[in-house]
This record gives C-alpha cells, structure tokens and sequence, in this order.
C-alpha cells in the first residue's frame, strides 16, 4: 500500500511524514519545488505479536506501507501539473492531505491565514483541474477515432466516449470522481488512469499541542478525517520507546499516529491483513477486503495460485486460544475453504496446492 502525503505549502507535511516514519527530515519549506520523501514502514500489529510469541519463528515479516511526502502543489494552478509531480500522485494508492489548523507567526499560512476548509477546497479544485484536464485530451482523442470511423469496434468506442462524458459532466460541476457510481466493467477501464479524484483522501487536521480541532467533516465519498497534533507527534516518536509512552499518558494520546493513520488508511482503502505462520517463519499480508482464498494465494506466491486445491484457514482468536496449529485442528478450528472462500480480516491460511 502506498499513501500519498500532500497539502498547501506550510501545512506541516514533512512534521507529519516525520511523526509516520519516525525520520528526522528537514521541516523548511521547499518553496513550492516539487520533491518527493519516500520512506518504507512496517505495520503495528499486536495479532502478528502474539503468533510470533506463540510461533518463535526464526523470521517475522510485517506488512509494510509506503509513504512518499509528495511537495509541489499550490492550491489554485490554473495550467495542471508538472509530469513528474503527476507521475508520482497518480501512483499512489491514497492521499493523506495535511491541513493546517495550528498557528505560527514564524511560519505565515501561504493563504494569509487560517480557514481549514478553505484549504481543503483549494486541493480539491487542483485535483479535479488535473482529472478535467486528462479528460478533456481523452475526449479529444475520441472524437478524432470516431471522425475516422476504422481502428476498435465501434460499440466499443461509443461506450467510452459516453463514459468519459459522464466524468466531464461530473467534474465541471466541481464533483470528484470518487462520488460516481461505476460498473466493475468501468472501472475496469479507468484503472490505467490513475485519476487522481479517484482515489480515497484521509484528511489529518495537522493540530498545535492541546489545540480543539475545528468543525470539518468529509465533502465527498471515501474521505475521513482525523486529528493529529502533526509536531508533537514527531518529537515523540524520537523518544526511546518508554519515554515515548509516558508522554502519551501526559498528553492524553491513545494510540502513537502511525497506528491511527495505518488503521484508518486500511478501512478507507477496503484492505485487510491475513497471516501465515510456522517455525520458519510469521508474516502478515495486505489483500483487498472481500479477497478470496484464491486471490490471497496469488499474494503469497504465484506457483499457489496456479496449483490452489485447498486452503487451510483458522480464525485468529481461536489459533490463540488453542496454543497451536495442530489443537486447532484436532478440535475442528483448522477448516478446509476452496478458492472462492472469502477470508475475514486477521485469519490465519495455509495453502495446499499442487504443480
């Protein structure tokens, strides 16, 4: 999974990148140059804990989640983006926009102050200027094969062309893309895309210490929102990890950022964890929600895919409960799914197959 972190000009993006990846980037303001931070991030997960203290493997392998602190937009271009900053927001998975809510007089807004859902709007409106313009070439386009009347089927051509009508429609009317209701066959045919009001958006409301967050709640589909006091956050995670959990305690923060973000990433993105383990090794792996055993097998190694007979699946808590694959078993825990077998968040699979 990799997640985008964009947001206007001094809105804390690199603080938040930091307080995520536990890095220690710089924090100045790149001055609106695009440039791009990747960091790679194992994903907390206190059920792959308790399987590799039951397990003792000799190799513990995380799930992992790409973050890339994506600089270079400016809220309100008139002429799109730069390739290169197109390039990289079109791979992304999902966007986390950082939203200044904390105030600085060292560090002036870049808007002249401060107004949450005004910046929110401004990042909209360049999203959807970009997915407009990607569009409007594509109708272009269209309209030239259909002036030439040879090359695909025409059928086929028709259904696109109206198709990308209904997204200039939409996006005229400031709508994103992501609140259109989509066939899987239509889908199917934007994927190559990478619009970028496609794609869910975790809105952080990036807060000063003790700040009380104001009133935003999510204009559109596949959008959430959280709080996250963006600085303090960052100079915790620089703390050895008992000191870091007393300042929580103080601070009255739950859970580290890094947890919320992944956690709430994962629902907004329709992803789930499921998990395979032995003496030699316990892994978590991502797959979409609703995945099949199938699909989840291709996850781990193609060769499964092709050879799948059985998967052997076992919830979590009744792994643990039991102490061990073979308890699971003798008491009936340890089921026989076939291919189209939904797995359920947190199960454990192994997979039988033949090639």
């Amino acid at each position: 999974m990799r997640l985008g972190i964009i947001g206007l000009p001094q809105a804390g993006k690199t603080t938040v990148f930091n307080a995520l990846t536990r890095l220690s980037q710089p924090t100045t303001t790149s001055g609106g140059k695009f440039e791009v931070r990747m960091a790679v991030v194992e994903v907390p997960d206190s059920r792959l804990d308790s399987l590799v203290a039951l397990f003792r493997p000799e190799k513990v392998t995380r799930a992992r989640v790409t973050y890339a602190d994506i600089a270079g937009l400016e809220g309100g271009e008139k002429s799109g983006l730069s390739g290169p900053l197109l390039n990289q927001l079109a791979q992304v998975d999902g966007f986390l926009e950082v939203v200044r809510c904390f105030e600085d007089e060292s560090v002036p807004h870049s808007q002249g102050g401060l107004d949450p859902c005004r910046d929110i709007s401004l990042m909209d409106q360049e999203l959807l200027l970009q997915d407009l313009i990607t569009v409007e070439r594509r109708l272009e386009r269209l309209g030239e094969e259909r002036r030439r009347g040879a090359g695909r089927d025409k059928a086929q051509l028709e259904r696109e062309y109206a198709l990308f009508e209904r997204l200039h429609a939409a996006l005229t009317a400031e709508q994103p893309l992501r609140d259109l209701e989509l066939s899987a066959e239509e889908e199917k045919s934007l994927s190559g895309y990478g619009f970028l009001t496609r794609k869910p958006i975790l809105i952080l409301l990036n807060l000063s210490e003790g700040q009380a967050p104001p009133q935003v709640t999510c204009p559109y589909q596949r959008c959430a929102v959280a709080l996250l006091q963006g600085k303090l956050e960052m100079e915790i995670v620089q703390l050895p990890p008992e000191e870091a959990g007393l300042f929580m305690q103080e601070f009255g923060i739950a859970e580290p950022g890094l947890n919320l973000v992944i956690r709430l990433s994962y629902a907004l993105l329709g992803r789930q964890s499921f998990f395979t383990v032995g003496e030699d090794e316990v892994r978590a792996w991502t797959i979409p929600s609703r995945a099949t055993a199938f699909q989840a097998a291709g996850t781990i190694h193609s060769d499964l895919q092709k050879g799948f007979i059985r998967a052997e699946v076992v919830a979590y808590q009744d792994l643990l409960a039991l102490g061990g694959l073979a308890e699971a078993r003798a008491r009936g825990k340890l089921r026989l799914e076939g291919k189209e077998y939904i797995l359920q968040d947190g199960e454990i699979m192994h997979v039988r197959f033949n090639i």
